[in-house]
């Protein structure tokens, strides 16, 4: 059964005439009749009562009318569907993920491109932050977010906020800052985290900012684990701000007082993709998200 025969079909029901049909479909009589056969023995039974005036619906082809009348709606929808979409943008966009997902708005910033854009394919790859600067600079991803200072000259960055960390401690510990000394952090033992981190980096700057060398006991690459160690006596970390005071307030940390680092989030793409229309979508759609204007041109 084809779309055609379907449309001849109600064609013929619609005009009453073999003859009238064949003019609205631009077809010769012969070839109305040829299809009309062919679908009733597809079928199995006479669709049409032949008589001197033309032709009338038999009881099953009115039974068979609307749901033939429904495939050619259905038919026409996705014609339409595909006119609509020839010219929207489409293709691939792989884009680096670091810390969680919350922070970076993945949710809403995603749901926006599919739904504005629906043959985009976008590709989330999740790793710690060096690895994806590394692979948005070798053109293996198309973007991605960074936590840090960017030294390459060919991937362009785009701020999106200041991300404030402190250091936590345990609790019971927090009386071996008595005297006030940060250097006394040198004497405790550090849950790092992974050398690959921009954290990493902006812990070991945060120790030649108040000259020390700590000992490190464990290591993760998982801001919500490293908390977890700390607020299990493991040792000192330091973590994200707006995540350790709610866990400073349940009194499962103690943060050390007015000590603070601060680092740039940013999206980071290469430099010579400026301009390219997936590149452009993606800035667009992320930037309406984070409520920040537009670069311009």
């Amino acid at each position: 059964m084809e779309i055609y025969q379907l449309r001849t079909f109600v064609t013929v029901a619609q005009q009453g005439h073999l003859t009238q049909a064949a003019e609205l479909l631009h077809l010769s009589q012969p070839a109305v009749t040829a299809q009309i056969k062919a679908l009733e023995e597809e079928v199995g039974m006479p669709l049409f009562e032949r008589n001197a005036g033309g032709v009338s619906l038999t009881r099953a082809g009115q039974e068979l009318l609307p749901q033939a009348q429904g495939v050619l709606a259905a038919a026409r929808d996705i014609i339409n569907h595909a006119k609509q979409l020839k010219g929207q943008l489409s293709g691939q966009a792989r884009v680096g993920v670091t810390l969680m997902p919350d922070i970076l708005k993945l949710g809403p910033w995603v749901a926006a491109l599919v739904s504005a854009h629906p043959l985009l394919e976008v590709q989330l790859t999740h790793g710690v932050s060096v690895d994806v600067l590394n692979l948005v600079r070798k053109k293996e991803l198309d973007a991605g977010f960074y936590l840090g200072k960017n030294p390459y000259m060919n991937v362009s960055t785009v701020p999106l906020q200041t991300l404030d960390f402190r250091v936590a401690l345990p609790p019971a510990w927090a009386g071996q800052m008595a005297s006030g000394k940060l250097k006394d952090l040198g004497k405790l033992p550090w849950v790092g985290i992974s050398q690959f981190s921009s954290l990493s980096k902006i812990t070991a700057e945060l120790w030649r900012e108040i000259n020390i060398s700590p000992k490190k006991v464990a290591e993760s690459d998982h801001l919500a684990v490293i908390l977890e160690l700390v607020a299990a006596g493991v040792g000192a970390a330091l973590v994200r701000e707006e995540e350790a005071l709610a866990w400073e307030a349940e009194g499962r940390v103690w943060l050390v007082p007015d000590l603070r680092k601060r680092a740039e989030l940013q999206f980071v793409y290469p430099a010579d993709r400026a301009g390219d229309p997936v590149l452009e979508t993606l800035l667009r759609e992320l930037l309406a998200v984070w409520g920040l204007p537009c670069p311009q041109a």
